[in-house]
C-alpha cells in the first residue's frame, strides 16, 4: 500500500472535510502536520503574495517584479517568451514559499469592456490556449504549481456571482473551451472555476463541465473555487469540485452537519480529498528540487523584453525612430507607473523610471511638463495645458502619453465604455495644433477607441500596462535601439457598437452568447465590418516579403513551407500568421481562422526558410450532432496573411473526412 493510501485511510471523515475547505486565505489544511501544505498566491503578471495569510489586505503585499499583462505577453507572439517569464515567475514564488501561482487566465476576450481583460490573452482561443500552456510549463518547470482559470465562460465582471453566461454546444467547445483543452496539456496542478453560471449552473457546482475538463481534457489535478465562489457547498463537493476557498465556517459548519446527517456522498469526500492528499505532498516534493535560475535584476530584464516584444506600432508616418531631436514629454502614463487593479495589482520592486528620463538614459534630448493633471479613479484633470502647447511648440517632437490604468481596468467591475477620457482628447487636439511631430503612447490593458488618434498624431505606439520597467522598453522602442514587432491579440473596432456581444440579449440573470462563434476578428471577417486594426495588425522598422508557397497533403498532417525575405536594412523580427478558411462548407463556419504562427528573426536582406505543419484538428468543426470533433471532405484555403485582413500568400487543398 503506497504512504498516499495509508495516510487516507487514517484520516476520518471530520478531517477529511477540512481538506476541502482552505485553511484560511492563502493555505490548505495540513491536519495538524499530518498531510503536506499547500500555500497559494495571486499573481498572473507578478507575484502579489501577502505577508499574512488570513486576509486579502493591499497593505501587507510583498514587492516584487511587476511584469507585462497578458495582453502584451501575448502580443509578443513569442511563445518561448511566455515560458520565459512563467519561470521568472516561478523564481519570485520560490523566494516566498509560495507552491501555486493563480494564474493563467486563458478567457476570451469577447468583450473590450471586461474589466479583467488585462489578465486574458486573446480574443482567439488558439492564442490564449498556446500561450496559456507555455506560461504553465515555464512556471511548472520552476517546480511551482499554476492554478488555470477561470473555467470557464467569465468574460464579463458584471454581477459576475450571479449571471449566467447562456452558450451553445457549439460555441463553448470551439471558443471558450478551446483555450483550457489545449492549456490543460501542460498539467496544471489545479484548475480555478470561475464566478458565473454557464447555461444555469454556478461554474462551482458544475459536474458536466467539471466532467469535460477531467475525462475528455485528461486534467488530473485538484479543481478549486475562486475566493469565495462557492455558494453551496454541499453541491460543490458532488459536483467534483475539490477545494473552497477561502475558509468559510459558515459553510464548514453546514457540512459537520450535513455529514452527520447523512447527506454527505462518502465515495465523493473520498475522492476529493484523496487529491488534495496527493497536491500536499507533490508541492512538498516539488519544494525539494526547487532553485532559483534567475536573479531579481535578470528578471526585471525578463520584464522588460516582453515588453519590448509586445508593444505593437500600430501607425507611423516616418517620425519613428527618434532623431536627435528636442523631446517633449507629457501626460500621466509617462510619470506614473499604470497597470490594472484587483487581484493583479503588484507593488513593483523597484522604483518607476519616467519615459522622459529613460529617454535621457539613452542620451536624448527630453523633458517633461504636465497636461494632464492628476488621476481619480477613472477620471483625469486637466493640468497646465497652456504650458503643454508652449513646450510643444518650442520642441521638435511632442510624446503625449495617454491610458487607462487601475481605476477603469479592475477586477469586478467592467468598464463604462472604450473611450479615453475628454480631458485626454483634448489635450491631443491643442497639442496638435502646436507639435511639430506628435507621438502618442498609449497604455492599456485592452482595446481602446483610438479613431481619433489615428486622425491626429504622426505615431501612435501600444505600450500597454507594460510592467515596471515600461518607460526603458518604450524609449528603446522609440529611438530605436528595439526593433517594433508586437503584433495585436485581439481587434481594435471603430466603435463599441461595432462589438457584436454588446447587442445580444442581457438582463437581470443571464447574458446570452447570441453571436455564438463571431467573435472577434471572426465576425469582422465573415460580415466585412471595417475595423481601424484588425486582429494580428502591427508595423516595424523593417519591410519584409513572402514568396513561394508550397502546401503538401501527407496522410493525416498538412505540411506548409514558404519563403520571407527582410527588404529592408534593418535586423527585425516577423510574426508568421496562417489562416485556414473552408470553400463552400455544409454549415456555418467564420470565414478564416487562425491556426499557426511563429516568430522569426529575419537580418536585413536575408531570406530565411519557414516550415509550419497543421493536423486535422485544425481543420475540425465541432459537431453536436456526433458529440465530438469532425472534419468534412471539402476545399480549404491555406493562407498566410500579414493580419486577419491583409492576405500575403494562398494554397487550397482538397481534405477527406475521417
Amino acid at each position: 500500500m503506497t504512504e498516499k493510501h495509508t495516510i487516507q485511510n487514517n484520516i476520518s471523515n471530520n478531517e477529511k472535510l477540512k481538506l476541502v475547505m482552505a485553511k484560511d486565505w492563502w493555505e490548505t489544511d495540513d491536519l495538524d502536520g499530518k498531510i503536506g501544505k499547500v500555500k497559494v498566491s495571486d499573481g498572473p503578471v507578478g507575484l502579489r503574495c501577502l505577508a499574512v495569510t488570513d486576509s486579502w489586505a493591499n497593505d501587507s503585499i510583498y514587492p516584487s517584479v511587476a511584469y507585462p499583462c497578458y495582453q502584451m505577453l501575448s502580443q509578443t507572439w513569442n511563445v518561448s517568451l511566455a515560458h520565459k517569464m512563467g519561470r521568472a515567475i516561478a523564481d519570485d514564488c520560490i523566494e516566498h514559499n509560495v507552491d501555486v501561482l493563480l494564474g493563467p487566465g486563458v478567457n476570451i476576450k469577447r468583450t473590450p469592456l471586461c474589466g479583467r481583460n488585462f489578465e486574458y490573452f486573446s480574443e482567439d482561443p488558439y492564442v490564449a490556449g498556446v500561450f496559456g500552456k507555455a506560461f504553465i510549463e515555464g512556471v511548472q518547470e520552476g517546480h511551482v504549481g499554476t492554478s488555470l482559470k477561470h473555467y470557464c465562460c467569465n468574460n464579463r465582471e458584471y454581477s459576475r456571482y450571479w449571471l449566467s453566461s447562456e452558450v451553445d454546444e457549439r460555441t463553448l467547445r470551439e471558443i471558450y473551451l478551446k483555450p483550457f483543452e489545449i492549456a490543460v496539456q501542460a498539467k496544471p496542478w489545479t484548475v480555478m472555476t470561475s464566478y458565473n453560471l454557464v447555461n444555469g449552473v454556478r461554474m462551482s457546482a458544475n459536474k458536466k463541465l467539471n466532467a469535460v475538463l477531467r475525462n475528455e481534457f485528461g486534467f488530473d489535478g485538484v479543481i478549486v473555487s475562486d475566493w469565495e465562489a462557492v455558494q453551496n457547498p454541499l453541491d460543490t463537493l458532488h459536483s467534483d469540485l475539490d477545494l473552497e476557498f477561502p475558509h468559510n465556517e459558515k459553510h464548514a459548519q453546514e457540512m459537520r452537519e450535513h455529514l452527520e446527517e447523512g447527506r454527505i456522498d462518502l465515495e465523493c469526500l473520498d475522492k476529493c480529498s484523496r487529491r488534495i492528499i496527493a497536491l500536499g505532498e507533490k508541492a512538498t516534493a516539488e519544494k525539494k528540487l526547487q532553485k532559483v535560475q534567475y536573479s531579481v535584476e535578470e528578471r526585471i530584464e525578463i520584464s522588460q523584453e516582453v515588453e519590448e516584444e509586445g508593444i505593437v506600432l500600430l501607425k507611423n508616418n516616418g517620425v519613428l525612430p527618434l532623431k536627435d531631436e528636442k523631446i517633449y514629454v507629457t501626460g500621466l502614463p509617462s510619470q506614473i507607473y499604470y497597470h490594472g487593479g484587483g487581484s493583479s495589482a503588484v507593488i513593483p520592486n523597484r522604483p518607476f523610471v519616467p519615459l522622459d528620463a529613460a529617454l535621457r538614459n539613452l542620451g536624448y534630448d527630453a523633458f517633461y511638463s504636465e497636461s494632464i493633471g492628476k488621476i481619480y479613479g477613472a477620471n483625469v484633470s486637466m493640468g497646465n495645458i497652456r504650458q503643454a502647447c508652449l513646450n510643444s511648440e518650442q520642441s521638435d517632437v511632442t510624446i503625449l502619453t495617454v491610458g487607462t490604468g487601475a481605476g477603469a481596468e479592475v477586477e469586478e467591475t467592467d468598464r463604462r465604455d472604450i473611450k479615453l477620457t475628454p480631458e485626454e482628447l483634448d489635450a491631443l487636439m491643442f497639442l496638435r495644433k502646436y507639435a511639430k511631430k506628435l507621438v502618442v503612447v498609449v497604455y492599456a490593458g485592452s482595446a481602446v477607441d483610438l479613431s481619433e488618434f489615428e486622425n491626429k498624431a504622426d505615431a501612435i505606439v501600444l505600450a500597454g500596462f507594460g510592467g515596471q520597467n515600461v518607460s526603458q522598453a518604450v524609449a528603446n522602442v522609440l529611438t530605436g535601439k528595439v526593433n517594433p514587432s508586437g503584433r495585436l491579440t485581439e481587434t481594435y473596432a471603430y466603435s463599441l457598437d461595432d462589438i457584436p456581444s454588446e447587442h445580444t440579449t442581457r438582463d437581470e440573470a443571464v447574458m446570452v452568447y447570441e453571436e455564438q462563434l463571431n467573435v472577434g476578428y471572426r465576425y469582422f471577417e465573415s460580415y466585412g465590418v471595417d475595423v481601424l486594426y484588425p486582429f494580428g495588425y502591427g508595423l516595424s522598422y523593417s519591410e519584409f516579403q513572402y514568396s513561394n508557397l508550397k502546401v503538401e497533403v501527407c496522410d493525416d498532417k498538412v505540411n506548409v513551407s514558404f519563403q520571407v525575405e527582410n527588404v529592408s536594412d534593418v535586423d527585425g523580427k516577423e510574426v508568421i500568421q496562417l489562416y485556414v478558411s473552408e470553400l463552400n462548407p455544409i454549415i456555418y463556419r467564420p470565414i478564416r481562422e487562425l491556426k499557426a504562427f511563429d516568430k522569426v528573426f529575419i537580418k536585413a536582406h536575408e531570406k530565411i526558410n519557414v516550415q509550419m505543419q497543421l493536423g486535422k484538428d485544425a481543420f475540425s468543426y465541432y459537431s453536436t450532432c456526433k458529440k465530438g470533433w469532425v472534419l468534412n471532405s471539402g476545399i480549404f484555403f491555406i493562407e498566410i496573411r500579414k493580419n486577419a485582413h491583409e492576405i500575403i500568400l494562398a494554397e487550397k487543398i482538397a481534405l477527406q473526412e475521417d
